[in-house]
């Protein structure tokens, strides 16, 4: 597997917090029920632990934090995802679910043997998934129980979701195509965009995404080469939406965790979007219909 050049050393450096003050984009309008689908909470020691083996040592991200995000750019709804420093300890995430039960759900990262009760409080909590996750070290759960998890994922009613490198994809696609359940790739694959369109990974990626997949359109600043405003990025969004538009999602990745790069804020992500999606009917589509859906938030009136 490529794992990130981070993921190998042996101290967990720190890395830079999200911009302190964010602000809706310049470029178009925010829709009504629009869903960031992919952020993080982040909690410190000792009250919560960071797992040993991580390949960062993030800064806290306080759910005050996170909802004062989606507030400042015009989302209605969020998705926390669980983040690899927390491990399967997922009481965070918890904790600010069932605060904002109306407004958030969770996709939570567990063990094969979590208790029953456990998982039925995930799911009571608002947890409509589960991640699986290769490329950051400590935290995540490995590719070998692929179909363990798409067996339990089916029996909570949840779907699957993957970090993972795209160019990895060729070897992973006979398993992902026997799930059982919907699985979304995250980050367009979260791969250079030095590969090219042409990658076979990337390739692979599009096909699975034609065939059934969802993806999740995040990570421009992760797979860029070229740096602001991300516009290498832009031929590989173009791909997949045109593979599936009803199964695309958009996610900020708040607050943004393992970049020592550029910090941008979450409106430029957005502006971003601009591009990837130029048809205002389509981008509210990604923005709105499709994670509304998928995630299971109620259409806003």
């Amino acid at each position: 597997m490529h794992d990130p050049e981070n993921a190998t050393i042996k101290e967990a450096p720190a890395c830079p917090g999200p911009q302190p003050s964010q602000h809706l984009p310049t470029r178009f309008k925010v829709p009504r029920g629009a869903v960031d689908t992919h952020c993080h909470v982040i909690g410190l020691p000792p009250d919560y632990p960071f797992v040993a083996g991580r390949a960062y040592t993030p800064p806290a991200a306080s759910a005050r934090d996170y909802l004062a995000m989606l507030d400042a750019t015009g989302m209605t709804y969020g998705v926390l995802t669980q983040v690899s420093v927390h491990g399967t300890d997922n009481r965070l995430m918890v904790e600010t679910l069932r605060a904002h039960r109306q407004r958030l759900r969770g996709i939570a990262v567990i063990p094969l043997d979590c208790p029953e009760r456990e998982k039925a409080a995930l799911k009571d909590a608002g947890v409509v998934g589960l991640r699986m996750n290769v490329l950051y070290g400590g935290g995540g759960v490995d590719f070998t129980q692929i179909e363990n998890y798409g067996a339990l994922c089916r029996d909570m009613g949840w779907h699957l979701q993957f970090l993972l490198d795209a160019r990895d994809l060729p070897s992973l696609a006979p398993r992902l195509s026997k799930l059982p359940v919907p699985f979304l790739v995250d980050h367009i694959g979260h791969f250079p965009t030095s590969a090219g369109v042409d990658n076979e990974g990337f390739q692979t990626l599009v096909a699975l995404v034609r065939d059934g997949a969802w993806v999740r359109l995040s990570g421009a600043y992760r797979n860029t080469v070229e740096g602001p405003p991300y516009r290498d990025t832009i031929p590989f969004a173009h791909k997949v939406i045109k593979a599936a538009p009803d199964r695309c999602v958009w996610g900020s990745d708040w607050p943004h965790v393992a970049n020592w790069g550029v910090m941008m804020g979450v409106a430029d992500l957005l502006d971003l979007l601009a591009d990837w999606v130029p048809d205002e009917k389509l981008r509210n589509r990604i923005l709105v219909d499709n994670p509304q859906r998928l995630f299971g938030f109620p259409a806003v009136t």
